[in-house]
Formats: structure tokens, C-alpha cells, sequence
């Protein structure tokens, strides 16, 4: 689903009036039933609740004045403040106020700090109040008279409702440029918007509901500007397609996990668990020799094969031939390996010289820290890496907090000048590809912050993209499902207590869930 910022929502408004033929003012219309609903269905009490909609004088006002009309007429107790002068509404919005009129709804102006004074304490206690002040063109910090009310209504300690983005939020930017009200739901209009899917702002937006108000999806698909687009389980069921009564192992891929070293063989394992539970049809893992026991003990489904290893029990740097003769359609490499001047020169060397599909993890990456030059994909070999915050960091010579304050920007640039993919891990995982364009990934949750969850994420890219042969698909496959898988165990073990090895065991429901098939299970069982 595209996520789009404030001119690309303004041009798919115009594409769907202008060539389309679809009138504003039923734009409009939709716009504020979709509201209603969201409302309605969040809020099974709501004739038990006042509510108040507070409104400005532009578009986004105006589709507070349609939920004030439907709500009315639907018998809630409903009073309506403009936030400004009642004269200077105009447009659609105005034709909206002048139907609240004839069908006896006051409404009230509050257009200074004033006004404030005799009304604010009237709005902020209500039950329920609707933010439509501000929409997506707000560009500047709201000070003042507007900060005010922002400021007020955040500390009424109700539940607010906000019609497309929380007013104070600028559709630009995932920062936030000022003081915003602060959601328990925002219904955004026709798709999501940048400060709803990404921190920080995306932390005031509440829950998140995407209203269908009659814009096409191709104007959407067909905009210009920025290529980024939300994860959703409709295009990620659309990756996984039922397998052939005849099919056997060799149909979905041969992995290659090169992994692990003395004291971290547990990387190499949940890695290659993480490539099974994803569906590889078979899947070896490549360890030093002193590892070899303790990983074939955990698994009797991988194969596995020593490799020639340095005094310090990681891989030596001479190993690479070794691992190249290994039969497979894609290595992942990095989980565990350690660190030092052995592992460095296997790993430079390792991608030099492959030529099929590659995913490098963890200390895989470390050996280009020094050197990210050297870290580049070529025609006809993908190459995925999958660098954690810290890992990113290195490799583009900034600090964590610089790359935080412009994760897309910043993998943008090196997917582009590295030709690779990169999988920007962390609270909304990011798959950026070399054209530039990304993929913003809504699940996961806290309880995902502990130690391997990341070396199964490896496993799995490796798995899909073994599966799928197609680079980009595979990234954001294996990231939701990661994260949905993450999700299941932290509902099953909670966040505090759930562990790497909880997310593998839940990679399966995952892939039910998406698919829909736990539901058909179930009701079978019944």
C-alpha cells in the first residue's frame, strides 16, 4: 500500500476529480461516513458519549463538519467548534457548514485565545472529541492561539479521533515539526501517510485506520515523487502460493547458512531453524569444526559441514573453496562468525567469488566496516544485507542517532550506490532495493528486542528468496513474517519472557495467518 506525502495526496485528489470524474464534495461525503464507521466500530458506546468536533476552515474541517451532520442524524449527542473564523470557510467545507445550519446544528466559533477561555473547558469535556483541524498541507509549526487548543485537548484525558493525520503533523515528514494532538485513532484518507507509519511522529498517531474514500488505486499506483509503500498481508498472501501435490524438496530451494564460531553456534542454528521454518527445501549449515557437533545436536532436518577454522574457533580464511563447492541456490552468511582478520578476508572474499545469491548478517557486515567500498552487489548476483541500526551505522561512517534521525535517506543512498538490498532492521524494519524504492514493515513488536531474532530473519530471507528467485519479494516477505511471527509469540510467551527460539516456532502460524488458513483449520476441528 502506498504511502504518500502531502503533494502526492493533493495530485491523487485531483487525478480522482478532475480525470476520474468523482465531484469533491462526494470526496468529501465519503470521507466523513468513513469516519462515522471507523468511529462507530471502534466505540460500541458511542450513544452514551458527548462528542465534540472541533473543526478548521479548510478541507480537513470540512470533513468534520459531514461526521458532525451523520452523527447528528443518527441521534449522538454532538456539538461542533470551528476553530477559527466562520467566515473564512470556504469551498466544499463551507457548503458542508451551511448544511449543518439548515439542519438546525449550532455550531460554535472559537477564534482567539478569548473565545479559548469561554469554550475550552466546554470541548475538552466532552467524552470524545474529533481533531479535524488541520489536514496533510500543514508545513509550519502551529504557535499560538493553535497551540493552545493542541495543548488543552491532549491533556483532556479523553479519547480523540483525528480525520487523516493529527492536526500539528506535517504529511512531509515523519518528524515532528511541532506540537501535534496526540491520537488515540487517526482515520487517514485513501492511504497512509509518512508520519502514521514512522517514529517519532507515528507515536501521537494511535491506532491507524485507512478509510476507502472512493480515490482509485491506480491514480495511487500511477503518482510520481517518492516510491514507498506499507506492508500489508493482502500483497504478502499474494507471495505464497500453494505447493504442487507432486512437489518435493528440490521445488523450493537449496540454503546455505555459513555461521557460527566457538561459544556462538547458537546463531548458526536459529539461523538455519529460521531458513526450515520458512520453507527451504533443504537447508546445510557450513561451521568451524569445533562447532559441527553441537550444531547437528540441535537438528536432525540440516545437514551440516566442518570447515577449516583458526586457533580462536572461527572460520579460517581458507575456507571459502570449501564452502563454494557446497551444492546451493543461495548462502547466507555472518551469523556468529565472530570477528578478526580470518573471518574479515573469508567474508571479502567469500563475496567476490560467489556467484549465486548472497545474504550477509551480522559480523558478515563487520568485515566491511573499515572498507564499505569493497561491500557491492553485480549484474546478475543479488545481494541482500541485513545490517541492524549499529551495523548501518558503521558502514556509512555515522553515529546511531544520526542514521535514526534519516534511515531512509541514508539505506536509499547506499542500496543505490552498493546496487544491493538493504533490510534495515529495527522498530519499522525498512526493505530498500537499488532502484530506490521502499518498503515500510508494520509488524513486529517489543518483545522481538533479544538476542537471535535477528540471525532468524537471516535464515528466513535466505529460505524465501531460495523459494521465490526474486530478490525484493523475498525481503518483504521474510521481514513481515518475522515480525507477524514475533507478534504470535509475544502473545503466547509475552514480551518479557519470549526468546528467538519463541519466533521460530510461531514462523509457521505466521504463515497461516497470512495465508488465511488458520481460520479454515479451526473451523474444521470444530
Amino acid at each position: 500500500m502506498r504511502i504518500l506525502n502531502a503533494e502526492q495526496m493533493r495530485e491523487a485528489d485531483r487525478r480522482t476529480i478532475q480525470d476520474i470524474g468523482i465531484a469533491s464534495l462526494v470526496l468529501m461525503e465519503n470521507a466523513g461516513r468513513q469516519v462515522v464507521a471507523a468511529i462507530e466500530s471502534l466505540y460500541p458506546d458511542l450513544a452514551d458519549r458527548r462528542i465534540a468536533i472541533v473543526c478548521g476552515k479548510g478541507n480537513n474541517g470540512g470533513d468534520g463538519f459531514v461526521v458532525a451532520r451523520t452523527l447528528q442524524q443518527r441521534g449522538f449527542d454532538v456539538s461542533v467548534f470551528v476553530i477559527g473564523h466562520l467566515g473564512e470557510v470556504k469551498g466544499d467545507a463551507r457548503t458542508n457548514l451551511t448544511i449543518l445550519g439548515n439542519i438546525g446544528q449550532t455550531v460554535v466559533e472559537v477564534a482567539d485565545e478569548t473565545a479559548w477561555e469561554l469554550h475550552g473547558a466546554e470541548i475538552t469535556g466532552h467524552d470524545l472529541i474529533v481533531d479535524a483541524m488541520f489536514g496533510t498541507g500543514l508545513s509550519a509549526p502551529l504557535t499560538g492561539f493553535y497551540e493552545t487548543v493542541v495543548a488543552d485537548i491532549n491533556e483532556a484525558g479523553v479519547p480523540i479521533v483525528a480525520i487523516d493525520i493529527p492536526s500539528g503533523m506535517s504529511a512531509d515528514t515523519p518528524d515532528l515539526i511541532g506540537d501535534a494532538i496526540e491520537a488515540t485513532v487517526t482515520v487517514t484518507l485513501a492511504a497512509p501517510k509518512l508520519p502514521l507509519v514512522l517514529p517519532p511522529a507515528e507515536m501521537k498517531a494511535g491506532e491507524v485506520v485507512i478509510a476507502d474514500i472512493g480515490i482509485p488505486g491506480d491514480v495511487i499506483d500511477q503518482l510520481d515523487g517518492p516510491e514507498l509503500e506499507l506492508l500489508t498481508r493482502e500483497r504478502m498472501r499474494a507471495l505464497i502460493q500453494p505447493r504442487a501435490p507432486d512437489a518435493h524438496k528440490g521445488d523450493f530451494g537449496r540454503v546455505l547458512v555459513v555461521a557460527g564460531s566457538m561459544g556462538k553456534a547458537g546463531a548458526a542454528v536459529l539461523c538455519a531453524q529460521g531458513a526450515m521454518r520458512a520453507g527451504a527445501g533443504l537447508v546445510t549449515v557450513a561451521a568451524p569444526k569445533s562447532c559441527q557437533p553441537t550444531i547437528a545436536a540441535h537438528a536432525s532436518e540440516y545437514m551440516t559441514e566442518g570447515l577449516d577454522e583458526t586457533p580462536e574457533g572461527t572460520i579460517h580464511c581458507s575456507a571459502v573453496d570449501a564452502v563454494l563447492g557446497i551444492d546451493a541456490d543461495v548462502i547466507v552468511a555472518g551469523p556468529g562468525l565472530g570477528r578478526g582478520e580470518a573471518v574479515t578476508t573469508f567474508v571479502r572474499e567469500l563475496l567476490d567469488k560467489c556467484e549465486g545469491p548472497l545474504v550477509l548478517d551480522a559480523d558478515a557486515l563487520n568485515a566491511f566496516a573499515d572498507e564499505p567500498a569493497l561491500l557491492v552487489g553485480r549484474e546478475g548476483r543479488d545481494l541482500i544485507i541485513t545490517p541492524h541500526p549499529g551495523e548501518m551505522a558503521r558502514l556509512v561512517g555515522c553515529t546511531v542517532d544520526d542514521l535514526q534521525v534519516d534511515r531512509i535517506g541514508i539505506a536509499s543512498d547506499f542500496a543505490k550506490r552498493h546496487k544491493l538490498y538493504v533490510v534495515l532492521k529495527g522498530y519499522r524494519s525498512l526493505v530498500v532495493t537499488p532502484d530506490e524504492k521502499v518498503f515500510v514493515n508494520p509488524t513486529g513488536c517489543p518483545g522481538m528486542a533479544t538476542g537471535g531474532t535477528g540471525d532468524v530473519l537471516a535464515g528466513m530471507l535466505g529460505a524465501w528468496l531460495a523459494q521465490l528467485l526474486d530478490a525484493e519479494a523475498a525481503c518483504k516477505l521474510a521481514v513481515y513474517l518475522h515480525g507477524s511471527a514475533g507478534e504470535l509469540a509475544d502473545a503466547d510467551n509475552g514480551e518479557v519472557s519470549m526468546t528467538a527460539g519463541d519466533l521460530v516456532d510461531h514462523i509457521g502460524d505466521a504463515i497461516l495467518e497470512v495465508t488465511a488458513r488458520r481460520r479454515v483449520a479451526a473451523s474444521k476441528s470444530e
